[in-house]
């Protein structure tokens, strides 16, 4: 393996690809976003029935394609036949749901680098995590990192890829605090943290900086430029952006 043992974040990550410009997780999105001048893209990805990663964010494939249940109840055959564009455009489309693989060459073949998000997957989470570490172990031509709200997940690819860079995901107080994630980050040697916005504080980008933890920061919505403005000036290292256009010549 060959991921950097450091990794130089961008100020802005796009979300999903850019998820308000294409539907969020395809190869279009994807695409658009390196197009426009973004060198770092966020996806998420989990595991179908015989066992392809694929981009999907949700539990289901109800949201973002015309299908419906858990993609790992569907071969990726079958889960490659439904409309993945149509939920965004309000009309049939040709575009279907990547395996990770696409999305790798595409990176390659566009220079353009990747976080990849370990989504929750019921009772699949360590072979989720297993599948997409084997396509990704070998790839050295881009910046890739890997992140997750789910704990399993986050301790499998660290038990796998210890070398890899890794994000631990806090959208809430519920179950994990500050406190938490800094113990997280440091027992599991990860070098980046995720926050929601709603989460941010200057004591609390303080307390996290303190340990040499780059923080990222996503939002329900996109970013605008006076909030951004407002937590790159507390230490934030990047945002994910849906839309990025406003952004565009300013970071």
């Amino acid at each position: 393996m060959t991921q950097n043992k450091t990794i130089k974040l961008p100020k802005l990550i796009g979300h999903r690809g850019v998820k308000d410009l294409c539907p969020e997780n395809t190869l279009e999105s994807i695409t658009r976003a390196f197009e426009i001048g973004l060198n770092f893209v966020e996806i998420d990805v989990k595991i179908s029935k015989d066992k392809v990663p694929i981009l999907l964010h949700d539990d289901t494939l109800d949201r973002t394609t015309n299908g419906s249940g858990l993609a790992i109840d569907y071969d990726y055959e079958n889960i490659k036949k439904l409309d993945a564009g149509k939920f965004f455009y309000k009309k049939n489309t040709n575009i279907f749901v990547p395996k990770l693989e696409d999305i790798l060459g595409l990176c390659i073949n566009k220079n353009g680098n990747l976080n990849i998000e370990l989504k929750p997957n019921k009772n699949f989470e360590k072979e989720n995590t297993y599948q997409i570490y084997k396509i990704t172990k070998n790839i050295n031509q881009i910046d890739i990192f890997f992140s997750s709200f789910d704990m399993v997940s986050i301790l499998e690819i660290s038990k796998l890829y210890p070398q890899s860079i890794r994000s631990f995901l806090l959208d809430d107080f519920e179950e994990n605090n500050i406190d938490d994630l800094i113990d997280i980050s440091i027992n599991n040697n990860l070098k980046v943290c995720g926050l929601n916005i709603d989460l941010v504080t200057a004591d609390i980008i303080k307390k996290i900086k303190k340990y040499n933890i780059l923080i990222t920061v996503y939002s329900d919505k996109n970013i605008n430029i006076s909030n951004a403005n407002d937590i790159f000036s507390l230490g934030i290292d990047s945002i994910f952006v849906d839309n990025p256009i406003d952004f565009l010549g300013k970071f």
